[in-house]
């Protein structure tokens, strides 16, 4: 698949699909981060001698990871991941991704001016 597509699939095609599933995934906010400015990466790679980056990044937010909503069943966290899984299984190669679970800590964000 052409990185145009790709990038296509994963905007048009599968953010609506998370979204559709947010409520039963406890999920509050995602972002997805496609990657840019090819040729600047291509010179910090050869530069520093890096892997290749990723296509992009996905962050889901949650208010407490790991604390289901009481209001959704199991059954409705499991269909929403299966979803999830078979629509990601179309267009990720797993075998190049990473998944893993991060707290944030804010050290300064002057995009709200509250740091100025």
């Amino acid at each position: 698949v052409s990185p145009e597509e790709f990038y296509r699939y994963w905007l048009e095609e599968h953010g609506p699909k998370v979204r559709s599933v947010a409520k039963a995934l406890n999920a509050v906010k995602y972002i997805q981060s496609h990657t840019v400015l090819p040729e600047r990466n291509q010179a910090l790679q050869e530069s520093r001698g890096l892997e290749p980056p990723y296509d992009g990044i996905t962050e889901v937010w949650y208010p407490s990871p790991g604390e289901p909503r009481e209001e959704v069943s199991a059954e409705e966290r499991q269909a929403a991941a299966k979803l999830l899984f078979d629509d990601e299984s179309r267009f990720i190669d797993f075998s190049r991704s990473r998944v893993f679970m991060t707290e944030e800590h804010v050290i300064f964000d002057y995009t709200e001016g509250t740091n100025a």
